[in-house]
């Protein structure tokens, strides 16, 4: 919480305490206006710039009254207090139901005694009859401060909350905080981002006071309500949004990425379209000389990116997913969704990838099972097959 937000919420509270004091005084309506409105400060007045609608601040005042009020007076439940929000004007009434014989004096009035009041009240009416204590005690005033506390931090937090949550799917910028426990702790300005060791990316070394960016995975509520801004390097998305902020024409629309796999700190694949023929989606995501996609690596700390070109026909979208590597055929199977891809016995290694890193990212970008065989492995399979066929003939002309 910022320096600013501790002096506004202390000035609620001395405002409230005000309040409480000044009800001590004889119950004057105008002292307890001039509590709020006086003092060449408005209560309501910093309202709207701390982010807290004034019908909020002025239902948690009329609570705290009524909790100090049945702390110290009546502990009975028909007591109500309203603040006029343009006068400030405050007053405690006990709402009794109008009745023909009273048997509750704090709960019920006669219909005689409230047709004093009022001529046109009947059996079953509703009166609200002002009260006027003396002596609110220091005790109110503490139980007010405490509610009135409780009130502000909850709509501090409120606020705070939904405005992350808003950002969700975003990039926000924070300082290291801490980086010694696994966690990272993020200073995002008004509340701590955490980055779990699953969020952050393994080749990365995490310092206090290092300023990075990260993409907002969720906002969610602990236990005492407090929000908690969740932060990723490591999501796909989080690749995605950098392309969104460094290459205009996805920004605007123009070209799509149509899916990410990624192996966070090691390699991305991107699969991009466009469809307008005038546009190079591949060449416009790298830029000249490489400077768009540069700046996306660097963020990324040097993880590599390969930028593949989206095609309907999933024999040629596999094919271009394999890349760097050369392919030589593919055949589909529809139904499975299982491609079998040949590649040239020097581009074998190549396809398949460090610990099958190439292999599985093209399957996770392409959403297919990849079957990647070397030109003589394949030629070996067939010459296997032929075989078997061969030697099951000849055994069924035996047979018959």
């Amino acid at each position: 919480m910022t320096g600013s937000t501790v002096l506004h919420i202390l000035f609620f509270i001395a405002a409230a305490v005000l309040v409480v004091a000044t009800l001590l005084q004889g119950g004057k309506s105008a002292g307890a206006s001039g509590a709020i409105m006086g003092g060449g400060m408005n209560l309501f007045s910093n309202v709207k710039e701390r982010g807290i609608e004034k019908a909020y601040l002025i239902e948690s005042l009329e609570a705290a009254l009524v909790t100090a009020y049945k702390k110290n007076f009546d502990s009975v439940d028909n007591v109500k207090v309203t603040i006029d929000s343009e006068s400030g004007e405050i007053h405690i009434y006990s709402v009794r139901d109008v009745v023909e014989v009273q048997e509750d004096p704090l709960l019920e009035i006669s219909v005689e005694d409230a047709r004093k009041i009022d001529s046109s009240y009947n059996a079953g009416d509703v009166v609200n009859l002002e009260i006027k204590p003396k002596d609110f005690g220091r005790i109110a005033a503490q139980t007010a401060k405490q509610v009135v506390v409780q009130k502000i931090r909850e709509a501090e937090r409120n606020l705070v909350f939904n405005e992350y949550n808003d950002k969700t799917g975003e990039i926000v910028s924070g300082i290291i905080q801490k980086a010694d426990t696994g966690t990272v702790v993020m200073d995002l300005g008004k509340l701590e981002g955490i980055m779990p060791i699953k969020e952050q990316i393994p080749t990365e070394n995490y310092k206090v006071n290092d300023k990075i960016r990260g993409y907002v995975l969720e906002v969610r509520k602990e236990m005492k309500g407090n929000p908690q801004v969740i932060v990723s390097r490591s999501h796909p998305d989080f690749v995605r949004k950098l392309f969104e902020f460094e290459i205009p024409e996805i920004y605007e629309g123009l070209i799509e990425i149509k899916s990410i796999s990624r192996d966070p700190g090691y390699r991305s694949k991107v699969a991009v379209y466009s469809k307008n023929e005038n546009i190079d989606p591949v060449g416009s995501c790298v830029g000249q000389k490489g400077v768009r996609i540069q700046n996306i690596i660097n963020e990324l700390n040097g993880e590599k990116i390969d930028v593949i070109e989206w095609n309907e026909d999933p024999a040629i979208f596999i094919s271009a997913a394999l890349l760097p590597a050369q392919v030589m055929a593919v055949d589909v199977k529809e139904e499975e969704k299982f491609a079998q891809v040949i590649v040239p016995d020097d581009q074998l290694s190549l396809a398949i990838g460090k610990a099958g890193q190439n292999a599985r990212l093209a399957a996770r970008l392409t959403n297919w099972k990849i079957d990647i065989k070397s030109e003589s492995q394949f030629r070996e399979m067939i010459m296997k097959a032929q075989n078997e066929d061969a030697v099951e003939a000849e055994e069924t002309e035996t047979e018959e």
